[in-house]
């Protein structure tokens, strides 16, 4: 018989976008580069100091693109109740990351959990279901339509580029307005601001992997100046680069 909860440390390599689904409740925190999620037409970056929270059977896709390195932590139905939402994505508290630490310890077995471990993945479980409650803001749309995740995936590619709604919309084969009527109903936000989005998020993955400067942040996802590099920033995500940066580490 399994535990009715467990936890492991992992290093991953870069790798392309996959399927997990598991039977528990799962608690999945990078400690070192990023992850990218996607579940429900919409993706999220998980950097260090941030956590998702995967309800049991639900499945999503990650993709890794730098090595990482992962704290994961997994919860049987029974021990945890269900979590607030398919997939949430927060940040992790002082508390929370201590917990998790502290988890690791106790990988999968037979032999149950010993009471200080039991007492140890339920003040986890309480502590990271509470913070759950107040998800991250910064996701993207991953759209429906096969022109939608064509455009988006185009504009993913070209955030260091002076690129054009315009130019997108003549590469999926749709006129501007057809187009900017698919980010409306798909995405319930314009192109612009879907732009804006993912050159934050690939910001925040560049933060994640190495230590190059705002100023080359900002350029690598096309801006040309840092102070609305700075801003934008600040505006999705409440704080400065810096600040973000600040709070990967222990």
């Amino acid at each position: 018989m399994r535990r009715e909860a467990y936890a492991f440390a992992r290093e991953f390599p870069a790798a392309l976008s996959s399927e997990l689904c598991v039977d528990r409740h799962y608690l999945l925190c990078a400690s070192a580069g990023a992850l990218r999620l996607e579940a429900h037409g919409s993706s999220w970056l998980l950097p260090p100091a941030r956590a998702a929270l995967i309800a049991a059977g639900e499945p999503i896709q990650v993709a890794i693109p730098h090595p990482v390195t992962t704290s994961s932590v997994l919860f049987d139905p029974g021990f945890a109740p269900a979590p607030p939402g398919p997939l949430t994505v927060f940040d992790l508290s002082p508390l929370a990351r201590a917990l998790v630490s502290e988890c690791v310890a106790w990988p999968d077995a037979e032999e149950p959990l010993p009471p200080y471990a039991r007492a140890v993945f339920g003040a986890l479980a309480a502590v990271t279901w509470r913070l759950a409650a107040r998800p991250s803001p910064v996701s993207v749309p991953a759209g429906r339509s096969p022109e939608l995740r064509q455009a988006l995936a185009l504009t993913g590619e070209r955030l260091a580029d002076d690129v054009t709604f315009e130019e997108i919309a003549h590469e999926v084969g749709l006129v501007p307005r057809s187009l900017a009527r698919r980010f409306e109903d798909e995405c319930a936000m314009t192109w612009r601001a879907v732009l804006r989005r993912m050159r934050v998020l690939r910001a925040i993955e560049r933060l994640a992997a190495g230590d190059d400067s705002i100023t080359t942040v900002a350029h690598a996802v096309g801006y040309t100046s840092l102070s609305a590099f700075n801003a934008a920033f600040r505006d999705l995500t409440g704080r400065t680069p810096t600040d973000y940066r600040a709070s990967f580490r222990p």
